[in-house]
Parts: structure tokens; sequence; C-alpha cells
């Protein structure tokens, strides 16, 4: 019988008489086989878990920031089609996810006067800070929205406060 638990055998040294791991007796692993195994697969997970908790947080990060240049640009491409005017605060998600005429006056259907957008499917969730998950667009901070729109310059940021920053330590809001 080959011995296949024998490290001596696995390079040719020896012949089979120096196998000394009783194959023919208890095919079983060895405590010490099972402890050094368990042992092994303990450090992996320790050194594992660290890094994917960090890599969450930086894939929080760059969901903001895709987001946010998401938004820019679907803003960018409305002022571009209506004559340099930014959506407008109280009609925000139906101007850039809906078609739109000269004038940005929303419909859901494409017709001979709405021909421009959608710019969006939809407004993204925010994706960090306490408000993560809000769609909302607001002018100030009031608790419900996730992204905070001045309609005079076209700017949008995300709504978090001052103390949420990235792992470099800028601030989410000035992403």
């Amino acid at each position: 019988m080959v011995c296949l638990r024998c490290p001596l055998l696995w390079f040719g040294v020896g012949p089979q008489k120096m196998c000394r791991c009783r194959s023919g007796k208890d095919p079983a692993f060895s405590l010490l086989e099972v402890v050094i195994v368990v042992a092994i697969i303990a450090i992996l997970a320790a050194m594992g878990i660290p890094r994917l908790s960090r890599g969450t947080k930086g894939a929080a990060d760059a969901a903001l920031a895709g987001s946010l240049r998401t938004l820019r640009d679907a803003i960018d491409h409305y002022a571009a089609e209506h004559g340099g005017s930014f959506p407008e605060l109280n009609q925000f998600a139906q101007q850039l996810t809906r078609y739109t005429n000269r004038d940005g006056q929303p419909r859901t259907k494409k017709d001979a006067t709405h021909i421009w957008g959608p710019y969006l499917r939809d407004i993204p969730p925010l994706p960090v800070g306490a408000r993560k998950g809000k769609t909302g667009v607001k002018d100030a901070d009031d608790g419900s929205a996730g992204w905070i729109y001045d309609q005079v310059t076209g700017t949008i940021r995300a709504n978090c406060s001052d103390t949420e920053t990235d792992d470099t330590g800028t601030k989410y809001m000035n992403y």
C-alpha cells in the first residue's frame, strides 16, 4: 500500500517501509494536523477581515464621487439644452428624469415639444453619512434630503455634516 500522507515519499526519499504514519491502520487525520489547519485558517481570516471592512468604506466614498459626477453631468446637460437655465428646485427630480420642453416643463412621454431629456433614470441615493439612502433634493438641510442643491449656480453637494469625512479627512460635503 502506498502512503499519500508521508512527506518522505512525496519527494521520492526512502522506500515505503520508512513511512511511520500507520496508513493501513488509521486513515484519519491526527489532532495535530487538524489544529495546524484551523490555526492557518484563523490567521488568514484575521488578516482578511480588516481589509474587507476598509474596502466597504472606500466603496461608499467612490459611490459618492460617482453619484455627484452623475448628478452634476445631468444638471450641466439640462442647462446646455435649456438656454443656460438650471433645473428648478421644486421640480428637480421631474426635470431630470422626464422629457422637458424648452421652458423646462416635464412630461413622462416624448412629444413634438418635449424633446429634451431625460437626463437620469432616478435621483441616486446618498451612499454615505447619517442620511445614507435619502434621495431628496433641498436647498437647505431639513433632515429629509440626501442632496443640497443651489438652483442659481447649479451646484449640488452631499447633505452631510462637517464631522462626516472620508479616510483622508475630506468632508463629504466638499466632494
